[in-house]
């Protein structure tokens, strides 16, 4: 299926040239419409029923489950963030002194920290892969790096599908392939591929995948998504909550304490996890994100890119080979020449929203962009040389 262009579904002036959904997706105005019912629904308390807090759930979960190739919706748990997600991960996992944690240089915060504290509480050590120096074949030989830099010590390989800065694929099948090996867990941060690029838990079985809902899932702020393998079906939530416990649907048996969960990875949705102005955007967002697909958007990207990418080349700037990197988001080298402050100034005057990361602009796109889009951004870079 090929996609044509899907500005007519948002509310995005004219006027603007918006390149950063990897910070924050601009909502269709179908979530709109399902945040204002959300918001109708809460006037009108009256009008909730049992139901309302479980049904909605329910569908939520079944439609990440499709997205991600999973066939039990009951191993995806609602949380509110990236980083309740990786912290839930990490509160299961057990280490001993020296055992290894390996990150990738300069991940996300939330996919950092959580890394770091875990390893000072067993005296485990981090190992960071560096990115390669060298701009030439920088892709492949950092996941080259990845697969030597998983040993016998290694117990957890924590990182993202791809680079959340620069775009950069990592090779997660054998990344999977080389911590079985080595028995070590794959905790994936799918916030910045998922929903854009295919992803398979079939394909890659990863132990967790942990993803943020309000980029490319175009979720409300707030929201997330989790799916947890078999290592985690007996663990510890983070919290205590009463819909996470078997038979809380029976609301007049509430104090009859279960003290069991709900199977799988019910016992780590987050409480108010029924948000009934969250749950009816995250659903109205999960199908539209189904029916355009993650392949046909990626598809899409690389088909607007395609030209600029070239430009951006031909005038001193490094975009990775298209083999190591994704189209939905990629970081371009800036020219060391080049006055970042004089071109943060050019792209505001011609209403061009983009990431700058050091000497890096990262450039994330969606079905309301345009070729032409990418061509008023290189009409402005070149103009800065």
């Amino acid at each position: 299926m090929k996609l044509q262009n899907q500005k007519h579904l948002f509310s995005i002036p004219e006027e603007i040239t918006y390149l950063n959904i990897a910070s924050q997706s601009p909502s269709f105005k179908a979530v709109e419409q399902a945040g204002i019912e959300g918001v109708l629904e809460k006037s009108h308390p009256f009008k909730i029923t049992g139901d309302s807090y479980f049904e909605p759930v329910k569908k939520v979960k079944q439609l990440f489950a499709k997205l991600i190739d999973v066939d039990d919706y009951n191993r995806i748990a609602n949380i509110p963030s990236a980083s309740y997600g990786l912290a839930t991960v990490a509160k299961n996992i057990t280490l001993k002194k020296n055992d290894e944690i390996l990150l990738v240089e300069s991940q996300f915060p939330s996919n950092y920290y959580v890394w770091e504290k875990l390893a000072h509480k067993f005296d485990a050590k981090l190992k960071i892969i560096a990115m390669p120096k060298s701009t030439e074949n920088r892709g492949k030989i950092w996941n080259e790096s990845i697969l030597s830099g998983i040993s016998e010590n290694t117990k957890v390989v924590a990182l993202g599908n791809i680079h959340w800065a620069n775009g950069t694929l990592f090779d997660l099948k054998s990344i999977r392939k080389k911590a079985t090996e080595k028995k070590a867990l794959l905790i994936i941060d799918g916030s910045q591929s998922v929903g854009a690029l295919p992803f398979s838990v079939k394909e890659i079985q990863p132990d967790a995948l942990i993803c943020a809902g309000y980029k490319w899932l175009f979720g409300p702020y707030g929201c997330g998504y989790a799916y947890f393998g078999e290592y985690f079906d007996n663990g510890n939530p983070l919290e205590e909550n009463w819909s996470n416990r078997l038979h809380s649907e029976n609301m007049t048996g509430l104090t009859s304490y279960q003290p069991k969960y709900k199977p799988l990875a019910n016992r780590y949705s987050v409480g108010e996890h029924a948000s009934f102005i969250h749950i009816k955007m995250q659903i109205a967002a999960l199908e539209q994100v189904l029916e355009w697909t993650p392949k046909a958007i990626q598809e899409y990207c690389k088909d607007i890119t395609s030209e600029a990418v070239i430009t951006l080349k031909e005038n001193g700037c490094f975009v990775e080979h298209d083999a190591f990197r994704t189209h939905h988001l990629f970081g371009v080298e800036l020219p060391k020449q080049m006055d970042i402050d004089v071109l943060k100034s050019t792209l505001k005057e011609a209403n061009i929203f983009i990431s700058f990361r050091v000497n890096y602009i990262r450039l994330s796109c969606h079905l309301y962009n345009t070729k032409n889009d990418f061509k008023k951004l290189t009409d402005c870079i070149i103009k800065c040389l």
